[in-house]
This record gives C-alpha cells, structure tokens and sequence, in this order.
C-alpha cells in the first residue's frame, strides 16, 4: 500500500491541493503498479512562519501571502 506524504507551504487554493494529490496519486499508479484504492496521499500545510531554511523562515523571504 504505497504512501506519499507531502509537507507545503500553506497558501494554496483547495483546487490545488486537490490537482497535486491527483498527480500524486496517478504517479504512484503508473509507475510503481499500484491499485488505485490502495494508493494513499497526505497533504500536510505548513504556515508560512513555521518553514525556515537558514533562520530565515519562508514569510520572511517572500513575504505574506
């Protein structure tokens, strides 16, 4: 039962979310032969303030969204 768990920026339209984990899920099905229903996808949105790389956290780089 393949698992792909994704960690992103908060920020996104729901729209979005949902295209990534469709993508996401048909990758896993064509590539690694998996069923359909056994596939899952984890979405996980970080607020901007909590993701850093450098001491500098993402809102501070490109500012609010």
């Amino acid at each position: 039962m393949p698992l792909v768990d994704v960690t992103i920026t908060e920020g996104r339209s729901p729209e979005q979310v949902r295209a990534l984990i469709h993508a996401l899920h048909s990758a896993v099905v064509t590539t690694v032969d998996a069923l359909p229903e056994h596939v899952r996808v984890i979405v996980r949105e970080v607020p901007r303030s909590n993701w850093a790389t450098g001491d500098v956290t993402v809102e501070e780089w490109k500012g609010p969204r």
